[in-house]
């Protein structure tokens, strides 16, 4: 089965840089398979990653960042492969 788990934060103002940065350098061990980080207007930083693993598995996740390269509370979700 395959596990995706996202993790989705929103800079403070001209902190999307910052924020982006640190997002890159968060480094997970072990390291998924699979990862990526996009960015979106309004500072908005999002790193999937996908593992082999059953939904409830205990995997590494990013932590919160910084209060200050944040405009509020980081927003995490986990899913699963439907096929």
């Amino acid at each position: 089965m395959t596990v995706a788990l996202m993790w989705e934060a929103k800079a403070a103002p001209g902190r999307g840089d910052a924020l982006l940065d640190w997002a890159r350098t968060r480094h997970l061990t072990p390291a998924p398979p699979r990862r990526e980080t996009l960015t979106a207007p309004g500072g908005r930083v999002l790193v999937l990653t996908w593992w082999d693993a059953p939904y409830g598995a205990d995997l590494p996740e990013l932590p919160d960042p910084p209060d200050e390269l944040v405009a509020r509370a980081v927003h995490r979700w986990r899913f699963e492969t439907a096929d």
